[in-house]
């Protein structure tokens, strides 16, 4: 049986890697920095630097003009994806913290791009809810408390458009998703791992990008 590819992610792959993606430009290279200088012990939360570009060739990609962010943190994902928008576009971005989105605040306006996004403090379940029940959501970002990626999988499936994607980040949970004991966070998102591949709903690939992000289609 096929093992797949062998190569081990390095810190030389990694950065061999990064110098063949899209550059951060200077406003997302600011953030990112920013974050570790200023949130040292939660920077962890950040989405890793390769999957900026990728989150903005996926929303170009599909065409996306409306979408949806569960988890915006100091606001990296969020600006990327706000960039790779047409002017119209839109981005909501639930979040818990006002002192954690003031980065993204101010990178946003940096950037030209903070008439794009609406940030939504308060239950991001709370937030989905309110939103029209009618598919009409493009492109939605999952990257929040792992205990509640089944309820706001839930929320989100049936607001997407035909073709509309998610993309759920951390679905390798560092690897803790193998365990079959797993406990905490690991057993939240091997609970949401299985639910999104028993989704007929859905058309889903898992991938090995930073700590394993999963896109799912809706058919």
């Amino acid at each position: 049986m096929s093992k797949g590819n062998s190569t081990r992610i390095t810190d030389e792959v990694h950065d061999y890697i990064l110098a063949h993606n899209a550059p951060l430009d200077a406003v997302q290279r600011e953030l990112v920095e920013t974050t570790y200088a200023r949130l040292p012990d939660q920077a962890v939360m950040q989405s890793a630097e390769e999957q900026g570009p990728l989150l903005a060739f996926l929303v170009r990609l599909i065409g996306a003009r409306h979408i949806v962010e569960v988890g915006t943190f100091t606001g990296f994902s969020a600006l990327a994806m706000a960039q790779a928008l047409p002017e119209d576009g839109s981005l909501i971005a639930c979040d818990i913290s006002e002192e954690w989105t003031a980065y993204g605040r101010e990178a946003w306006a940096k950037a030209g791009v903070a008439d794009r996004v609406e940030l939504r403090i308060g239950s991001a379940l709370d937030t989905l809810r309110a939103m029209p029940a009618e598919p009409h959501i493009d492109f939605a970002y999952l990257d929040a408390d792992k205990a509640n990626y089944v309820p706001y999988w839930e929320e989100l499936v049936p607001r997407m458009r035909q073709g509309g994607v998610i993309a759920a980040d951390n679905v390798l949970y560092g690897g803790g998703v193998v365990d079959p004991g797993a406990t905490g966070g690991a057993a939240a998102i091997r609970e949401f791992n299985d639910r999104v591949s028993a989704d007929e709903r859905m058309e889903s690939v898992m991938l090995p990008v930073a700590d394993g992000l999963t896109l799912s289609r809706k058919r």
